[in-house]
């Protein structure tokens, strides 16, 4: 028998076969040059097209369970989409597979041109996205990463302490006082040069000296940590404005339009103070009615039991 090669074959025929009785392969392959010779005319004779190369090796598949057989055909086929269409229609008119009765449906005419572009597209999606991950950076992208690194290579250790600060503390009027390192880098990240970190909870000397001469903005996050560190430095030493990033986030986090919007929303010193009062206030105030409510609730409790 003749064969045609995959590459070549532009569609394939997928019938399905339903035998009453137990046949061979042979005999289905058998059935279907028999039946169908001389129905079609010479130029559509399966012999002949599958000699010429028109159609493939016929490939059968069956399966024997309780005395029926079930399977399907697969016919590659070179012909054009009329002529396919005729061959797989002619396969459902045959009725007999050796002695049994039997039934050919032709599920589908794949067309083997979709399905290798189909996997062009596929493939080239996977390809693209791997050439977008691997891909040079574009000018921007090389000046920012460029920028980012000398600016890191910018921090600097001030005083015996060693704490983390931006290039511009040591000559610049006023300064920015934050909670770590990160921090400092990434206000260094935008372009803020007059960052220092106190570096812990305890406030360094470094830190007093510089506030007795220039004008320190507090600069902390968002959480209780945050305003426990401005309460400990107001009650050291002098400090002039207070500013705290967006509730729950952390100064090192913040992108640069965060920072500037949180450096012009600061507040002075004495209005932070005051805030911070009030805060104790209302927390003591709501500490002392949790307390009311709980020695209320002992009391019902005790004439419950006593009235039982």
């Amino acid at each position: 028998m003749g064969k045609i090669s995959p590459v070549s074959a532009k569609y394939i025929i997928h019938a399905e076969i339903d035998i009453d009785g137990i046949v061979d392969r042979p005999d289905v392959i058998g059935a279907v040059f028999g039946q169908t010779e001389g129905l079609l005319g010479s130029e559509l004779e399966l012999r002949e097209l599958q000699r010429s190369g028109r159609i493939g090796r016929i490939e059968v598949e069956t399966e024997t369970k309780s005395g029926k057989t079930k399977g399907s055909i697969v016919i590659p086929s070179s012909l054009d989409k009329a002529e396919t269409a005729i061959v797989g229609a002619a396969l459902e008119i045959i009725q007999r597979i050796g002695p049994c009765n039997a039934k050919i449906h032709v599920g589908m005419i794949e067309d083997v041109r979709v399905s290798k572009r189909r996997y062009v597209i596929d493939r080239a999606k996977e390809l693209l996205k791997q050439l977008m991950d691997n891909v040079m950076p574009d000018s921007q992208e090389l000046s920012d990463e460029v920028a980012y690194s000398v600016r890191v290579m910018e921090i600097k250790e001030y005083g015996k302490a060693r704490l983390p600060a931006g290039p511009q503390v040591q000559e610049a009027d006023e300064i920015i006082v934050v909670e770590g390192r990160a921090d400092v880098l990434n206000l260094l990240k935008h372009g803020i040069k007059n960052a220092i970190a106190i570096k812990g909870t305890s406030v360094p000397k470094e830190i007093i000296k510089l506030a007795n001469k220039k004008i320190v903005t507090v600069f902390v996050d968002g959480d209780r940590g945050g305003q426990l560190i401005v309460q400990e430095l107001m009650d050291i030493t002098e400090i002039d404005f207070v500013c705290m990033a967006p509730q729950g986030k952390e100064v090192e986090e913040l992108t640069k339009k965060e920072i500037h919007k949180a450096l012009r929303s600061k507040i002075s010193a004495e209005q932070a103070k005051l805030d911070l009062k009030k805060s104790r206030s209302r927390k003591k105030k709501n500490i002392h009615l949790k307390k009311s409510i709980a020695r209320k609730n002992r009391k019902v409790k005790g004439k419950n039991k006593k009235k039982n």
